[in-house]
């Protein structure tokens, strides 16, 4: 048989080789029913029945959730079940079998199918995906109503191959010891993607054709490093990526060993590799793993169905970090909400990207900025705690956010409230505008971090959820890189250190690159700090200057890649994933 590659996106890293299972969700079939008035009651029971067992099903969901991924992970299915609990619609639903006396299904689908084509039809991406989440909770519901069971286990490993998986199907596969997923549609940050990777199973999304010419039974190498899905391998295909994952396997348990050596090169150049949280309970796993700090803490999961917690709430929360870390650094970011992150002031935005958000919000309500910065400070008496703003466009803005945190800190003197008066104010290189600006913005602050995800996607006007032009977000794009290189260069040259908290950081092939840039610090996924410490400790400094220094004469990210690749096979082989 003819062997086929397929490219997509890699969503989660992992090499698997299997048979495949054509994941086919059949949507249930609705049809208007017209009921007689003493069938009414009767109807009214079978929805309640089906609201009531969609409660059950994804309560052991959410219970699985929090067992595998935390409570962050799980708030997908939180969000559903909470929906179940929507009064405004239930009665809206009850009220319509009762005048228009049709079936429940057709109501609930025709009822449900209205908030789903405004989500739909909206510009923002936010609703967009919640729009996928009603859609599966409007599905399950008819099931239930119809009293339908479908696919959730299977008798042995597989790779599942399906247009889309819901994070239900993600999850509820994962129980079966799954391989791996590939799915036609999604992007890097879709529900699939971010599940498969926290579930740590190999995910390449964003394939479009994989359900045309992939059957259940077929044997499938699919590649979650470099976003490839080969259907029908040959025995020399099959034997290499074997090769692969023993090299794969060798080499992780080399990264188990690195946990107390320090991140440093071999001739003698240090860097400091922090972890990106976003829970406290996760500082334990990032000590584990080797962190030095806490190079990032999204600040977001504290709001609660768009509710901000007041100033005593959230210090306590704050201070767990703080005092767990010690003698660590934690730099905590102020809200980054808008976007993609709706709370209880939100306001529909065509595009929320471009929008009302970040240190935007927080300049617009001081009072929701102020009552944080109390709260950060207030954490700060160890002296371990900087804060950081997101968003940050212009000067104007970083002077404007200086004077609040004076505000807040002459709020707390009148309180008698101690703090440390000396606390370190950085900001997020994310926008270009504050890129172009680092010199400036530079004499104005304590230290850069570089947000890379929305710092590629504005420089390239790429939405990085959107598997359309997925493929052109690129991260070793010259632009991008040169950006880079000028912040750092900047940041130095005020004397300021630098660190980078995007996902970049956590890329094993820009490591070299960053280290060659001179980044000061690397903040990362506590998963993603032994692989960095491993690169670091692989090369020389001057090595890195040299090849970072190369890699800037390239004109497209394809020659980029490539150069950067053939350079680190020759000084870390196992790195040829």
């Amino acid at each position: 048989m003819e062997v086929k590659i397929i490219e997509g996106i890699p969503a989660s890293p992992g090499i698997a080789i299997g048979i495949a299972l054509k994941y086919e969700k059949l949507k249930p079939k609705v049809t208007k029913k017209e009921i007689k008035e003493h069938e009414v009651d009767a109807e009214i029971d079978r929805f309640l029945r089906a609201i009531e067992k969609s409660k059950s099903e994804l309560h052991k969901i959410f219970t699985l959730a929090v067992e595998k991924l935390g409570s962050e992970g799980a708030q997908i299915f939180e969000a559903q079940l909470l929906m179940l609990d929507d009064k405004m619609i239930i009665d809206r639903i009850i009220e319509r079998i009762k005048v228009e006396k049709v079936n429940a299904e057709f109501v609930v689908n025709d009822e449900v199918e209205k908030y789903i084509k405004f989500m739909q039809s909206s510009g923002d991406d936010y609703l967009k995906e919640r729009a996928h989440d009603l859609e599966d909770l409007k599905n399950r519901v008819i099931r239930n109503i119809q009293q339908e069971k479908w696919l959730s286990r299977f008798d042995t490993s597989r790779i599942v191959v399906a247009e889309n998986l819901t994070p239900a199907d993600a999850l509820l596969f994962s129980r079966n010891q799954v391989l791996g997923y590939a799915t036609d549609l999604g992007g890097i940050t879709s529900h699939t993607a971010i599940l498969a990777r926290a579930l740590k199973i190999p995910a390449v999304v964003g394939l479009r054709e994989a359900t045309k010419f992939i059957k259940t039974g077929d044997t499938v190498i699919l590649d979650g490093y470099k976003g490839i899905i080969i259907i029908n391998p040959n025995q020399s295909l099959i034997d290499e990526y074997q090769e692969k994952l023993t090299r794969i396997s060798e080499f992780e348990k080399k990264l188990e060993q690195l946990r107390f050596l320090p991140a440093e090169t071999i001739d003698g150049k240090k860097f400091t590799l922090l972890a990106n949280i976003e829970l406290p309970d996760e500082v334990d796993e990032a000590i584990q793993k080797g962190a030095e700090g806490i190079g990032l803490f999204r600040t977001e999961y504290i709001i609660s169905n768009g509710v901000i917690p007041d100033e005593d709430e959230q210090f306590e929360e704050y201070i767990k970090i703080a005092e767990k870390i010690y003698p660590g650094k934690v730099v905590i970011r102020t809200f980054d909400i808008g976007g993609d992150k709706i709370f209880r002031d939100y306001r529909r935005e065509d595009n929320p990207f471009l929008g009302w958000r970040g240190i935007r919000v927080g300049l617009d309500k001081p009072e929701i900025l102020l009552s944080q910065l109390r709260a950060i400070l207030r954490a700060s008496v160890k002296g371990n705690v900087m804060v950081m703003f997101p968003m940050v466009a212009s000067l104007e803005e970083v002077r404007e956010v200086k004077k609040m945190l004076e505000l807040a800190k002459s709020q707390l003197r009148e309180r008698g409230v101690k703090f440390d008066e000396n606390i370190k104010l950085g900001i997020m290189i994310e926008v270009p505008s504050a890129a172009l600006m680092a010199k400036e913005i530079a004499k104005e602050v304590d230290f850069f971090s570089i947000g890379t995800n929305d710092l590629i996607q504005y420089t390239l006007a790429v939405d990085r959820g959107n598997e359309t032009v997925a493929k052109i977000y690129q991260e070793f794009h010259p632009a991008v890189l040169r950006l880079i290189q000028f912040v750092v260069e900047s940041a130095h040259r005020a004397r300021i250190p630098v660190s980078m908290c995007g996902e970049m950081a956590s890329d094993p092939y820009a490591t070299i690159l960053l280290v060659g840039f001179g980044l000061d610090e690397f903040s990362v996924a506590p998963d993603s700090i032994p692989r960095i410490k491993q690169v670091i400790r692989s090369i020389k400094y001057r090595d890195a200057r040299r090849i970072s220094k190369r890699a800037l004469v390239f004109k497209t990210q394809g020659e980029i890649k490539a150069f950067i690749s053939k350079e680190l096979k020759g000084i870390i082989p196992e790195f040829d994933f």
